[in-house]
């Protein structure tokens, strides 16, 4: 498990400016150069289309369509009202793994006044961008909670289904309740019904959406190359998770976590309840992870079958390898800025979005290995 005095594959970034205008920005190291593309206004997620560009959400509620050779950029319209603020706003968009037939994608955002929702709508291209037509809404959390912090509301698709993490939306409790949806891992149809063979069916209501539990902010969530879903949350202070996420699992918060509260009050460890499942990597003091990608490219061949997962008050990106169930952080890599997102680009290069703090703005960065 990592501790703050455990030694870790440090790969240290000599960042080199352009000082001759500030729309290039490129960063040095031993495995890649990074290479400004674009600008967004505090964005949260991206998502390639088929034809090689790119879909970016911005928190305020706006979606934009990348290309990526220049870094020029169309406007989608008929997205959904959000309640922007804090962490609320606009979240994540996934295209339907059959979206070359169906032209469906799956986004996730803040309803007023205050849950997390996924709607499905065709996005309908055209020559000025596109726009979202047939919007529906298929899950919602099950509690308005005024506050804005942890909706989760990151969304995956695997073994045929829909997936769904959902925030503690910082109330705690909930993540241990059953009869509430908020702090857990939600598996759906593509269509927003319940799967029969879920572990809690039988019980009907939001019980019945409910993977696993215990969860606290999970901000990735991602199948690895053997079909195995994955997440990765915020702990309160110290104590972010990488978690296997499994059937009818509970992952312990609030009970347990390997962090404390915040103002130091402690919280029981993992190792207390063996009844709660353990994170497969930890992390103290916190990274505040927010993103999740399992790579399977070329053009980093040594990194086949690794994660990534991107940290936004460590300014980094993490490499995590695996044996069988086992996780353990491998590479460490100092990016300067706050990473919200990841994605993997067609040519195998990674794609990295800056998040803005308290609604700054971000920047579009390419990865690509140096020879």
């Amino acid at each position: 498990m990592t501790q703050s005095t455990r030694m870790v594959a440090v790969s240290i970034l000599g960042f080199a400016a352009c000082v001759a205008c500030d729309a290039e920005l490129q960063a040095q190291n031993a495995a890649f150069t990074s290479t400004q593309v674009a600008d967004f206004a505090d964005p949260w997620a991206l998502n390639f289309l088929p034809d090689g560009r790119l879909l970016v959400t911005e928190k305020a509620g706006e979606l934009k369509i990348v290309n990526v050779n220049d870094g020029s950029m169309q406007d989608v319209s008929g997205v959904p009202e959000v309640a922007y603020g804090g962490q609320g706003g606009f979240g994540d968009i996934v295209l339907h793994p059959d979206f070359d037939d169906n032209d469906l994608v799956y986004m996730s955002y803040s309803e007023p006044p205050g849950q997390a929702a996924v709607a499905r709508a065709r996005l309908v291209l055209n020559a000025n961008g596109g726009e979202l037509a047939d919007l529906e809404v298929l899950w919602r959390q099950s509690m308005e909670i005024p506050g804005r912090g942890h909706f989760g509301q990151r969304i995956a698709f695997g073994d045929g289904y829909l997936w769904i993490s959902s925030g503690d939306r910082q109330q705690g409790s909930p993540a241990q309740d059953m009869e509430q949806n908020l702090g857990k891992i939600v598996r759906l149809n593509e269509d927003g019904s319940v799967p029969s063979d879920n572990p809690f069916a039988d019980r009907g209501g939001v019980t019945a959406q409910i993977w696993s539990a215990g969860h606290r902010n999970p901000l990735g969530l991602a199948f690895d190359a053997s079909g195995q879903l994955w997440n990765v949350e915020m702990g309160p202070q110290g104590g972010d998770e990488l978690n296997r996420v499994e059937r009818g699992a509970n992952y312990g918060w609030p009970t347990v976590s390997n962090g404390v509260n915040y103002g130091g009050g402690a919280i029981p460890d993992h190792v207390t309840r063996p009844d709660f499942n353990p994170p497969a990597e930890y992390w103290v003091p916190s990274i505040s992870p927010s993103s999740l990608l399992f790579y399977d490219g070329d053009a980093f061949p040594q990194w086949k079958g690794s994660a990534l997962i991107g940290g936004l008050s460590s300014q980094s990106i993490r490499r995590i390898e695996f044996d069988g169930e086992n996780a353990e952080e491998a590479e460490f890599f100092d990016m300067g800025m706050r990473i919200r997102g990841l994605a993997q680009g067609p040519d195998g290069a990674i794609w990295a979005l800056e998040g803005g703090s308290r609604g700054a703005n971000g920047r579009l960065f390419k990865l690509t290995p140096n020879r």
